[in-house]
């Protein structure tokens, strides 16, 4: 039988007449009930087949004395394929009164009975007693009403052993609450049918319930990360609920995330950019693939390549503007300790020695600039890398590091780091690319660039967000890993958000400093993963085996999303504007680009 006759049985019934699947053919008519049902029907005892599909419908048949807020929320989150309808059928509190006059008298007599008879005394027509009084004087003074509620619970599947795995998870979630089910044996249609959005409750197993316990069934309580300000993430794939976020109004403003190449985690970074643009947020961006060029373009922001042969150039020298709760003494001090660490990555490692003298060589080569932690040397012009390598060449075991050096000063990557500073970050959006550096010099430049940034970052307070795209580059040493952990625990000072990107997430957990970064970031987002790193993703974050298995079986753009103690199932969704400027698929690119030829040669 098919669904169109199937819904509307009783109603040709009436009419006493039949629709058969023929007659509806032969009169060439197409409604939406013929468009969206099976082609056939089978009701046995304990279910329903829709086709394809089976569906076995249950209703609530007892609830504990009390109900506590939020109890159906486990049930609504399920990951799984069901249907819930709730029937609220009021009554008449006039009647419900007498019928209560009655029972109540009942009650009495019975509890004076045992009293005469001297039986001990029973609790349970004691609470009986009270619990009726009090329901009564609710109902009498209107502060309480009562109802004949329905609650069915319609659960789809493959194969009976799959219902009956549902069925199961159902039943120990709701008993566990002293809620208990039962399946409608020899009424899988009727229960069907009150479960479809017709609003018939042709099931009629109905419950008395009052008020303030219905009401806790109500709203359906579902993970939720709606607010009433931020920007649009993506849509909960719970409840399809919009998923909207400001990271600055949360204890830090970091962001984490973590997933697998051509998962869409590029995609989901220049979406939050293109969005925070508009709420008057600075950007900066450590590009390391050229993916966000484009987008600096259309955005009229600044894009910088940081190469050997670039233009650009950044002098890891440069001293940061000193704060009015600084002393220069500091400033210079922080600035030293941060360039030993470069050249302990510069170096290869050096031993505590070569620590040693490097320390003493670059304090000589700032005061060979007049740059001493007694002046004020907030407009002299910094030393060079060249000025450090003399100053070291002429000290005692300075020697073989001076040697060293030689390859940044005068050999192949001597126009990398040794001129002048020429980068002016003058607009909201600024991107720094590394993908035309050496693999080699890549942790490097990403070290060099990230400090003058923060420089740039401490000399003024704006809100600002810091996205660092394959964060794992910075991973692999210690001190760029250390200075990373140092931002995001720094950052919220000075109104910085870091939003730390990476697909290589073994390495990047293995690291001691991975860890404490994604803990000192109230933002995680997990997309799709491989199954090499899901087992070490469950364990840091605490994933339900549901979890894992989303994580692993999600589409692109697909994940969870972590903010503080909520998180929920997010799909990101971009508009066919946004998707043209922010996209990072090779063939869409190619496409546009074309298109843009085919513009210029027509104009």
């Amino acid at each position: 039988m098919g669904l169109f006759s199937f819904l509307q049985k009783n109603k040709k019934e009436d009419e006493n007449t039949t629709v058969l699947p023929q007659d509806v053919y032969q009169a060439a008519t197409l409604e939406l009930k013929d468009i969206i049902a099976p082609s056939a029907l089978k009701v046995t005892p304990r279910s329903l087949n829709l086709g394809d599909k089976i569906v076995r419908t249950f209703f609530v048949i007892s609830y504990p004395r009390f109900l506590s807020e939020n109890w159906f929320s486990p049930i609504i989150n399920l990951d799984k394929i069901f249907d819930i309808s709730i029937f609220i059928h009021p009554i008449d509190t006039a009647t419900i009164l007498r019928h209560f006059q009655k029972k109540v008298a009942e009650i009495q007599s019975q509890i004076s009975i045992r009293e005469d008879k001297g039986l001990v005394r029973d609790p349970v027509l004691d609470t009986a007693y009270q619990d009726l009084e009090t329901l009564r004087d609710n109902l009498q003074q209107a502060q309480e009403k009562l109802f004949d509620v329905g609650l069915y619970i319609s659960i789809y599947g493959e194969t009976d052993a799959e219902l009956d795995k549902v069925e199961s998870e159902i039943k120990s979630i709701l008993e566990s609450k002293l809620v208990y089910v039962k399946p409608a044996l020899f009424q899988q249609e009727q229960g069907f049918k009150s479960v479809i959005p017709l609003g018939n409750d042709e099931l009629s197993v109905n419950s008395k319930i009052n008020s303030t316990p219905l009401s806790s069934i109500f709203p359906f309580i579902s993970f939720d990360l709606t607010s009433d300000k931020g920007i649009l993430y993506g849509i909960n794939r719970h409840n399809s609920s919009l998923v909207l976020f400001d990271r600055f109004s949360l204890e830090n403003y970091n962001s984490v995330t973590l997933a697998k190449s051509g998962s869409g985690k590029s995609y989901t970074t220049k979406l939050e950019i293109l969005r925070t643009l508009m709420f008057d947020t600075e950007v900066i961006v450590i590009d390391p693939e050229r993916e966000y060029e484009y987008l600096a373009e259309a955005t009229g922001g600044r894009y910088f390549n940081i190469s050997l042969n670039s233009e650009h150039h950044i002098n890891p020298f440069d001293l940061p503007p000193i704060q009015e709760d600084e002393s220069p003494a500091s400033v210079l001090r922080s600035n030293i300790i941060n360039l030993v660490g470069l050249f302990r990555i510069m170096l290869g490692g050096i031993t505590p020695e070569e620590d040693a003298i490097i320390d003493r060589a670059i304090t000589e080569t700032y005061a060979l600039k007049d740059i001493t932690p007694e002046n004020d040397f907030s407009n002299i012009e910094p030393p060079l890398l060249s000025d450090f390598e003399l100053v070291l060449a002429g000290m005692e075991g300075g020697e073989s590091l001076a040697q060293r050096l030689t390859k940044y000063t005068k050999g192949t990557w001597a126009g990398f780091i040794n001129r002048p500073t020429n980068v002016d970050m003058n607009k909201k959006f600024v991107v720094f690319s590394v993908r035309d550096m050496e693999d080699e010099l890549k942790p490097i430049a990403m070290y060099i660039v990230t400090h003058y940034i923060w420089n740039v970052v401490r000399k003024n307070i704006k809100k600002r967000l810091l996205v660092i795209d394959e964060a794992w580059w910075m991973m692999k040493s210690e001190d760029t890993a250390s200075f990373l952990l140092g931002l995001a625990k720094r950052g919220r000072k000075y109104y910085l958000g870091l939003s730390t990107i990476t697909q290589d997430v073994e390495d990047f957990l293995k690291s001691p400093y991975g860890l404490p970064i994604i803990t000192n970031s109230s933002i995680q987002v997990l997309l799709k993963q491989s199954p090499s790193s899901i087992d070490k993703l469950q364990q840091t974050f605490n994933l339900t085996d549901e979890e894992k298995y989303l994580l692993l079986e999600s589409d692109v753009g697909e994940g969870i999303f972590f903010a503080g103690v909520k998180h929920v199932a997010i799909k990101v969704i971009a508009s066919y504007t946004e998707d043209q400027i922010i996209t990072s698929d090779p063939s869409q690119i190619l496409a546009i680009k074309k298109a843009k030829e085919d513009l210029r040669r027509q104009t």
